[in-house]
């Protein structure tokens, strides 16, 4: 429910489609002894009612919180896996971000996102909110997108970071993580592509020179009053798409802000 309400913040000044979707397939083969004592079918029709009535709850409430016309909500049960449902209405639907609550260390020693939070991360073709539970809705006026400008970024994906945050006037540092201050022609060209997409917000340009990139973004994070960070799945190899992935890991341990994760992939 934090989740929803952070995205109905976020997206107060949209015209936006909403999608509430449950994928409730673990649920059905989790008690191992109900299915011993009960057929499938009567599991799955008992669990199905229950998927629909809860969405049913949370569509109510968030008519009731935020009875916004441009906003459209429709839900979706699915006796399927999450990750599978996930990825199908990204593709049947066109969808532009998904929005995912993420779970305190209380609840997983290892883990802040959590297993599935990751997984949608790496696996679906779609940008990945994540919000942090508890995390109480503060406007984005600050971002931190830490980047080394060698990838070739995807133009619809930045025009979804400029519109999120541009009606909040909101501030962009673009943080380069090296022991070097030169940009090669490349770094430039790239630089330059982020400027002309991210046009309708201010965008700072900084370096730090460290060897340790988490602990560069954590230390900005804290000194500059971050309060949304955007990344870059970047997917061109296994090596490039695993450092990610560890960032991230390393990351969910401590993250309080919303998490923004772009996966840089070209999509109609």
């Amino acid at each position: 429910m934090n989740a929803i309400h952070y995205a109905i913040k976020l997206f107060k000044y949209e015209k936006c489609d909403y999608y509430i979707m449950h994928a409730y397939q673990d649920d059905i083969y989790a008690d191992e002894d109900l299915l011993e004592k009960e057929t499938l079918e009567e599991i799955t029709r008992r669990t199905s009612e229950k998927s629909l009535k809860e969405l049913g709850i949370i569509l109510k409430e968030i008519h009731e919180i935020s009875p916004n016309p441009r906003h459209t909500y429709n839900i979706i049960s699915s006796n399927n896996m999450l990750l599978d449902e996930t990825d199908k209405i990204v593709d049947d639907e066109n969808i532009d971000v998904i929005v995912m609550g993420t779970r305190g260390k209380t609840n997983d020693k290892k883990l802040t996102f959590g297993s599935h939070t990751l997984q949608v991360l790496k696996y679906v073709q779609c940008p990945v909110l994540a919000i942090p539970q508890g995390y109480k809705y503060k406007q984005p006026k600050h971002t931190l997108f830490p980047t080394n400008y060698l990838i070739p970024y995807k133009r619809r994906e930045l025009k979804l970071l400029c519109e999120m945050v541009s009606p909040y006037r909101a501030v962009i540092d673009m943080l380069y993580i090296s022991k070097s201050k030169k940009l090669s022609r490349r770094q430039e060209d790239n630089q330059t592509f982020i400027k002309e997409e991210l046009c309708k917000n201010s965008l700072n340009f900084k370096t730090e020179k460290s060897k340790h990139i988490i602990n560069a973004i954590y230390t900005y994070i804290k000194e500059h009053d971050i309060d949304l960070l955007v990344m870059v799945n970047t997917r061109h190899s296994f090596l490039e798409s695993n450092l990610f992935l560890s960032i991230v890991d390393e990351l969910s341990l401590h993250l309080k802000i919303p998490f923004l994760a772009l996966q840089n992939i070209k999509r109609d």
